[in-house]
């Protein structure tokens, strides 16, 4: 079988895409060498030798929070968003234990029978399975199966979310609400501007739980597990394995000729912070939505499981009306969020810049 989806484009789209087998399915098939649709250009590819380790991201203690040490643990979270775009966080207020059970949740919901996950392909309201990104319009296709939990309330969480998983991801859910609305707060007043808990609420309003699958890729210097993008949330909290494979784009240290990676190691017991397009925009383009990418690898499977925390879609955003005073322009317009997801939602990753859609 393996054999004759290399070959065949209809066949693969229809193995992987449209019966729901993935590329976990794929993979099992007895697959020995990438398919031609998951063969990436040069440029795309993700080069471990070339990528470089240092800036390092920054690891921010959030127990110090609630001590004498708050302002200069709000000033390295500001530093690192307004540098990097990532930083990593500890004593977060997420218990271990949770971590490594939402882990282990991801690798039990992937590892079921297809025609468990593919009742879940039908674009519902509140859970999404697929494989790729828009592999209908993609030339070439990322190697990551997914599932997407959107979170209304507690009890449609329990209802339709796979029951492999629902109690862990939203026990995610909640332990990480104040620790983003901390974080959040923070950033915001860093920027001397000042919002009620109204609006804190509204600009994480959206959250949704999204679980990623990286099968073992028999080629992973062709392929990749994510093309570079950056995210349309305000903030996203990613908790990634022991495996890594993570990179984000560094503007301070790349040209348009030579772009600098660096790799975010995995760290026990951490999870990753990043900053998003909406956040951009509303900080007038002083805090950056990074650019990233997830490399694969012929060891083993990776799983990593992201709360894309956003506005809500009706909600309008811009930049605080306090910076365009103080830096005398506004670097984006207003417009009402959901706009903006649509826009994002329309195309593949690796190509145009989302925020250009936004910017003046």
């Amino acid at each position: 079988m393996a054999s004759s989806l290399i070959k065949e484009g209809s066949s693969l789209f229809n193995f992987v895409v449209k019966e729901g087998n993935g590329i976990k399915g794929l993979v099992d098939s007895g697959l020995t060498v990438v398919p031609c649709r998951y063969i990436q250009p040069p440029h795309q590819r993700i080069h471990k030798q070339k990528s470089s380790s240092t800036p390092e991201t920054t690891t921010i203690d959030l127990s110090q929070l609630d001590g004498p040490n708050h302002d200069q643990v709000i000033k390295a979270i500001a530093h690192a968003a307004e540098t990097l775009g990532f930083f990593q966080v500890v004593n977060h207020g997420v218990p271990l234990e949770l971590l490594d059970s939402l882990k282990e949740s991801a690798h039990r919901f992937f590892s079921q029978p297809t025609e468990k996950k593919a009742v879940y392909q039908k674009d519902t309201s509140f859970v999404r399975y697929g494989t790729s990104f828009l592999p209908e319009i993609e030339e070439t296709w990322e190697w990551k199966d997914y599932v997407g939990m959107l979170y209304t309330n507690d009890a449609d969480a329990l209802e339709f979310w796979p029951k492999e998983c629902k109690e862990v991801a939203l026990e995610y859910i909640r332990t990480s609400k104040e620790m983003v609305k901390r974080i959040l707060q923070g950033l915001i007043a860093n920027l001397g501007v000042k919002v009620d808990d109204l609006a804190l609420d509204t600009f994480m309003g959206d959250r949704k739980v999204h679980m990623n699958f990286y099968p073992a890729c028999p080629n992973p210097e062709l392929t990749v597990g994510v093309g570079r993008h950056s995210d349309w949330d305000t903030l996203t909290v990613l908790l990634q394995d022991h495996v890594g494979g993570l990179y984000m784009k560094n503007d301070e240290g790349s040209s348009p000729e030579h772009e600098e990676w660096i790799e975010i190691p995995p760290i026990h017991g951490a999870l990753i912070i990043n900053v998003g397009d909406a956040l951009q925009i509303m900080s007038n383009g002083r805090y950056k939505s990074a650019e990233h990418k997830v490399r694969t690898t012929s060891t083993s499977s990776r799983v990593s499981i992201a709360i894309f925390n956003s506005p809500d879609d009706m909600a309008k955003i811009g930049p605080f009306r306090e910076l365009v005073a103080s830096d005398g322009v506004a670097r984006y317009r207003d417009l009402i969020f959901q706009e903006y997801k649509h826009k994002y939602f329309d195309k593949p990753h690796g190509g145009e810049k989302s925020l250009d859609f936004a910017s003046i």
